[in-house]
């Protein structure tokens, strides 16, 4: 693609955000400054700018563009906000995070997906986000709590020791469900009493296993 067909498409990429229902002014700056086609590889690259997931390796996926973004927007990410990100995945989704946050962290628990999203951070000047190989569903004790979680795999329910780390006041964003084929997005809001759970849509999300994977 020359430089006018990849201005023309990454404005039908934004134009199709708001139709699906992305409004919030912050979130939809992060994703016209962070370009997806940076985080897609081979075949798959020239197609970066459609609203569809693609595939990535180590088996895992990119998500599509709209769910990021209204993953982001329900997470209502503040300025001053310690974010933690279980499934790293491309690092699209971090990036994204880096532009709303303070700090953002990232887990992942294939070590080579960590490698090359740490090495697309550091080329982007992202030095806001700090990458771990790791068993996600565990979270991240050593620098909990957290003002925002988000988990771009699903869960059966909300692990255990991601609630415990979420600060009072903070919102986790994540998809569960017992199936590929059944999943909502839901968001948790940690109150002094406990935790209120609103379902957002239906989505489809590869599982979140536990256990760190094997290098491939």
């Amino acid at each position: 693609m020359n430089d006018d067909e990849i201005a023309t498409r990454k404005m039908q990429f934004l134009f199709a955000l708001r139709s699906k229902g992305v409004t919030e002014p912050r979130v939809l700056e992060a994703m016209e400054k962070i370009d997806r086609g940076g985080f897609i590889k081979g075949l798959f690259a020239e197609r970066a700018y459609e609203d569809m997931p693609l595939p990535i390796a180590c088996g895992q996926t990119i998500s599509q563009p709209s769910v990021v973004a209204l993953m982001t927007q329900a997470l209502d990410v503040q300025p001053r906000d310690k974010v933690l990100e279980v499934g790293t995945g491309s690092g699209y989704q971090a990036a994204i995070l880096s532009q709303l946050a303070r700090r953002v962290y990232t887990v992942d628990r294939h070590s080579r997906l960590v490698r090359e999203a740490r090495e697309i951070f550091e080329a982007l000047d992202l030095s806001n986000i700090t990458a771990f190989t790791a068993d996600g569903s565990f979270g991240l004790l050593d620098q909990a709590p957290f003002d925002r979680i988000i988990v771009t795999a699903a869960a059966e329910d909300p692990p255990p020791p991601l609630l415990a780390q979420l600060k009072i006041g903070g919102i986790m964003v994540l998809p569960v469900g017992q199936s590929d084929h059944v999943q909502s997005l839901i968001r948790v809001t940690r109150n002094d009493g406990g935790f209120e759970y609103e379902e957002l849509r239906p989505v489809r999300f590869v599982p979140l296993l536990e256990g760190v994977g094997r290098e491939s």
